[in-house]
């Protein structure tokens, strides 16, 4: 399928740099009907039905963004995949410049060899701690690893405060280097309201990468290669999905992730098993959904993977439509923006 398909009209001025506050002050653009309902996210919990179950990732953003010096040589280091105690995978500028062997320190005592350099760009670190230890490190001199169009000066108070912004109220499982943006939403009185409605709630684990930021690069879908990501799913959540289903509740995915996690550990139409492992899944038009039938999400990027899915969750024609309304309307796009509610098709 061609990626000219996906593209559209954004200007920069639709993008957000800073989140809303109060969180569930956001704009949400209902289109679980026939046309576009302007909502604003606290009032999801009108949205949904008695019996509905939100699945969202309790995924946690770690600082996973270093400054570091080779040889007097200045390094950005984004960490995106832990493959070992003390490996990691990184985007690295100026990578092509570091070869094996190399060491790279990021702070006094901290520091890095380049243990080996993969297809794609790609640098294995192999620090020098690990565990607990290297997570410690990593939040006393990491930054937040925002999406790449958010700038932020190193001094800047604004790293502190997004640190608790780009974070959800239920992020627990630390292992992410993107937040799950959808559920950045959610606030004490949205789960209020939730419970009110008698609408579940229930996590799973999926931990993004810094691969949902790159740019699909290729003519055409069938040549671009997705990052894999590593997740979880519990027999104790298959079975409150069942259950969901059994009663005639519908199953809401609270976030691409979510939904990616749940459609890899889906073995038939309406049919799931536990899963942990890793998941290169490419949602793209002509898929066959198999669990989710709402889904909750940010407003996302022309020529992304993350619009390919919408579109093949809600139809492509319908999602360019939306979008175009969102911009008459002032809507804020990507990850500190407003969101949508979606029904599969």
């Amino acid at each position: 399928m061609k990626v000219d398909l996906f593209d559209f009209d954004l200007p920069r001025q639709y993008i957000a740099d800073h989140p809303a506050s109060p969180r569930d002050s956001a704009r949400l653009l209902d289109l679980t009907g026939d046309g576009f309902a302007d909502r604003v996210m606290r009032d999801l919990p009108d949205c949904l039905q008695p019996g509905d179950l939100l699945i969202a990732n309790n995924t946690k953003v770690i600082p996973a963004r270093l400054d570091g010096l080779r040889d007097a040589v200045k390094i950005e280091a984004t960490l995106h995949m832990r493959t070992g105690n003390d490996e990691w995978l990184a985007f690295a500028k100026p990578g092509k410049r570091l070869k094996v062997g190399q060491r790279v320190d990021f702070a006094d005592g901290f520091w890095a060899e380049v243990a080996e350099k993969l297809d794609g760009g790609d640098i294995r670190f192999r620090f020098n701690c690990g565990g607990d230890e290297l997570f410690q490190c990593l939040e006393k001199y990491g930054r937040m690893p925002l999406p790449p169009y958010i700038q932020r000066k190193l001094e800047s108070t604004e790293n502190a405060t997004d640190r608790n912004d780009y974070q959800t109220l239920f992020a627990k499982e630390e292992g992410a280097v993107a937040a799950p943006t959808a559920g950045l939403h959610f606030t004490e009185k949205i789960f209020q309201g939730l419970e009110k409605s008698g609408v579940s709630f229930e996590t799973v684990t999926l931990h993004v990468g810094a691969g949902t930021f790159l740019p699909v690069k290729v003519d055409d879908t069938e040549e671009h290669k997705m990052h894999s990501e590593w997740g979880t799913l519990s027999q104790k959540t298959v079975e409150l999905i069942n259950a969901t289903r059994m009663a005639g509740g519908r199953i809401v995915a609270v976030g691409t992730t979510s939904l990616r996690l749940l459609e890899s550990a889906a073995i038939a139409p309406g049919s799931i098993k536990p899963f942990t492992g890793e998941t290169d899944i490419f949602i793209t038009p002509g898929y066959q959904f198999k669990i989710v039938d709402l889904l909750l999400t940010n407003f996302h990027l022309p020529r992304s993977t993350l619009f390919m899915l919408v579109s093949a969750f809600a139809g492509r024609e319908r999602m360019l439509a939306a979008y175009e309304h969102a911009k008459a309307e002032s809507y804020r796009f990507y990850s500190y923006g407003d969101g949508c509610l979606l029904k599969r098709r």
